[in-house]
Formats: C-alpha cells, sequence, structure tokens
C-alpha cells in the first residue's frame, strides 16, 4: 500500500468510489473537523486550570484523531472479508481484556469505575474498542443465523454475553445498554424470528433492573433527571449546568470559545458534556445544523445497507450507523434533560483516543461496504457469467 494513500486529501482513486461512499468519507471528515473545534474550545479553560497548558487535550486528540484518519483509510482500501477474518479474534482477545479490568492492580479506576487499562503510558478502554469488531462479529453470525449450526449459534451468543457482563461490572450500564440494543437491532435487521428477539429483550431489561437496583447512583440518575431542579447543587448538578449552557446559548449562541458554563461551572465539559458547550457558542442554529448532518449520515448508511448484496454488508452498515448516529443522539439526549445521564461520549467530538479510532473504524467499515456495495455486478458474457467492478 502507496504511504500517501493512507492521507485521505492524497487519494487520486475517491472519484472513482460510488457517490453514498464519498458522501460519506466527507461527511465524517467534516464531523471530526467540527469535533476537534468544538474540544479545542471546551477543554482549553479545564486544562489551563488544572494541568497550566490550555492545548493539553487537544494536542493528544489531534494525535488520536490523526492516528484514527490512518486506520480508517486503511480500512476504506482493505476488502471487508479481512474484517470479516479477524473480528472473531478482535472480540475474544478485546473480551480477556474487558475482565482483566477487574483485577486488583491491572484494571485503572476512574469515579469508581474501573474501565482502562494502562499500556505503557496510554490509558486502553476496551469496551470501546471492542465495538466494531462487535458490529462485524454479530454481522457475520446473524446474517448467515440459518446456515450455522446451533452450537455455533450458542457459543457466540454465549461470548457476546460475556462482553456485556464484563462492560456491566465495571459498572457501565450506559456502554452495556448500547451494545445489547444494537446486538438486538441487527438481529431485528437480519429477520431473526420474534419469539427470541422478545426474549432477549424481556432477559436485557431484567439485568438493567438488576444493575439499577444494585448501583445507586444508576438508580439516581434514572429517578433525578425528571426533577433535576428538585437536587440542583447535589446528584443533579451536573444535568442542571448542561441545562443552563443549552438555554443560554439561545438562537444563535454566545460564538465560538465564548462559553461560560464550561469556566468551572459545567463538569466533565470536554467528555460527556461537550454537547451543551456546542449548544452554548452555536445556539438553536448550530445544534439544528448538527442533527441535521447526524440525520443525512443516518440515511446515507440505510441507503448503503439497501443497495448491499450480501446480508453481512448490509448488517455491517446498520451496526455502524446504529453505534455513531446512535450513540450521538443518546449524548445529545442526556445534555438537554431527555434521557438520565450516561457516561457515553459523543463520538468524535468528546476527548478520548479509544473513543475517536474506535468511531473513525466504525466510519471506515461504513465507508467500505459502500464501495462494495456498486461493485461486482453480474453481466453475461459469451453465455458467462463474470463480475464487473464499477469503482
Amino acid at each position: 500500500m502507496v504511504l500517501k494513500y493512507l492521507i485521505p486529501f492524497f487519494d487520486p482513486y475517491v472519484g472513482n468510489w460510488a457517490l453514498e461512499a464519498r458522501l460519506l468519507r466527507w461527511l465524517t471528515f467534516l464531523w471530526l473537523f467540527i469535533g476537534l473545534a468544538v474540544l479545542f474550545s471546551a477543554s482549553y479553560p479545564v486544562a489551563e486550570a488544572e494541568l497550566g497548558e490550555g492545548l493539553y487535550y487537544f494536542k493528544r486528540q489531534l494525535l488520536w484523531a490523526l492516528l484514527g484518519v490512518v486506520v480508517f483509510n486503511v480500512v476504506v482500501r482493505s476488502p471487508l472479508r479481512y474484517a470479516l477474518k479477524i473480528a472473531p479474534w478482535m472480540v475474544i482477545l478485546l473480551l480477556i481484556a474487558i475482565l482483566a479490568t477487574q483485577i486488583p492492580g491491572v484494571g485503572i479506576e476512574v469515579n469508581g469505575a474501573t474501565r482502562w487499562i494502562a499500556v505503557g503510558p496510554f490509558p486502553l478502554q476496551p469496551s470501546e474498542l471492542i465495538k466494531p469488531f462487535l458490529v462485524v462479529q454479530a454481522a457475520c453470525l446473524f446474517g448467515k443465523w440459518k446456515r450455522l449450526s446451533w452450537g455455533i449459534r450458542a457459543g457466540w451468543l454465549g461470548i457476546f454475553s460475556a462482553v456485556l457482563v464484563g462492560i456491566l461490572l465495571q459498572p457501565n450500564l450506559s456502554n452495556t445498554a448500547l451494545c445489547g440494543t444494537s446486538f438486538w437491532l441487527i438481529a431485528l435487521a437480519a429477520g431473526l424470528p420474534l419469539k427470541y428477539l422478545a426474549g432477549t429483550a424481556s432477559l436485557g431489561l431484567f439485568a438493567a433492573a438488576i444493575s439499577i437496583n444494585s448501583n445507586s447512583y444508576q438508580l439516581n440518575r434514572v429517578t433525578l433527571f425528571l426533577h433535576p431542579w428538585a437536587d440542583p447543587q447535589g446528584d443533579s448538578y451536573q444535568l442542571v449546568q448542561s441545562l443552563l449552557a443549552v438555554g443560554s446559548g439561545g438562537t444563535w449562541g454566545t460564538g465560538f470559545g465564548l462559553s461560560q458554563q464550561k469556566l468551572a461551572y459545567l463538569p466533565i465539559q470536554h467528555t460527556d458534556f461537550i454537547f451543551a458547550v456546542f449548544a452554548e457558542e452555536f445556539g438553536l442554529v448550530g445544534s439544528l445544523l448538527l442533527l441535521l448532518l447526524l440525520m443525512t449520515y443516518a440515511t446515507l448508511a440505510l441507503l448503503v445497507a439497501i443497495q448491499s448484496r450480501r446480508a453481512e454488508c448490509q448488517l455491517v452498515a446498520m451496526g455502524a450507523m446504529i453505534f455513531l448516529v446512535g450513540q450521538s443522539l443518546i449524548n445529545v439526549g442526556v445534555a438537554i434533560g431527555a434521557l438520565p445521564t450516561t457516561g457515553l461520549p459523543l463520538p468524535l467530538f468528546s476527548y478520548g483516543g479509544n473513543s475517536i479510532i474506535a468511531s473513525l473504524l466504525l466510519a471506515g467499515l461504513l465507508v467500505r461496504v459502500a464501495r462494495e456495495s456498486q461493485e461486482a455486478e453480474v453481466v453475461s458474457l459469451r453465455g458467462r457469467r463474470r463480475s464487473v467492478p464499477r469503482s
């Protein structure tokens, strides 16, 4: 592979791609660019106050973004069958890493949760990195469901369940719910029998109820978001400050870099609540434009899934769209008080190397499916059937 092809702006063959692939590629870069700009604004005050270097978070995010773009381009230029081959091994490897976070001395505890493992100077969050491989393996399993034996089905369903239990034990209910819902939606798109889906949904809701009742902070999040002003200086403080930031933006916003809530009022403004800073600085108009970008992205992903000829490709496109757009909408819903507070980052916006690499890997898979969906049309030539690539 020529090195310059890893840099997106120097790829001379992009013009030959399918239209959906090109649009998704540029929307991904636009999304990433906006996210980096918003992170710069949201993180500068807290980095200056706590670390004495305002660009601390931004510089590290920029490095992770550059690495993520390289990964994105490798995936876009590699046949999807390669991802299908390595996905089972990566799921098992990252499942072991998820379980290892519960081993004393291995897992890193932050704010009462052990979700990270130190790999040299870099914190590894396996529950984020596993998402792209879960999408690919779930698509492979459910796409071939009718052709697989019950032994293989049960084995992979057991591994998926172990992944969910491992994430739940960290504890990370929001990520568990997101992954479990994604599995369920991919299986629904694959056409699995409704009796299996209904039983799985009931089991998932039961497990969520147990987790919520076993962890007081989760129960508080579920109940207090309904009445955040009942305890504005206590457990509802984050949500109240987020609502104040969103409301302060008005129609047009305060202007880039001019958010007041990020100045020691809104907690974790550069991660979970970064949308509140965006809404304050760019207002209702900017927020609606961001939602329009997300809806356009989702629409293109659905078109790609519809146009794909292979079930696995269809389900990969669906899964990537669910994780990227679905997680974004959940994050926005939390910031505006429509959903209970969670720890889910806003893809390509929130600070975190694991999140940005996983998001760009998912986007790369989606663009790759878009490329392959327009290739290999079968035509008749001298009485024989051959594959003629279009891109």
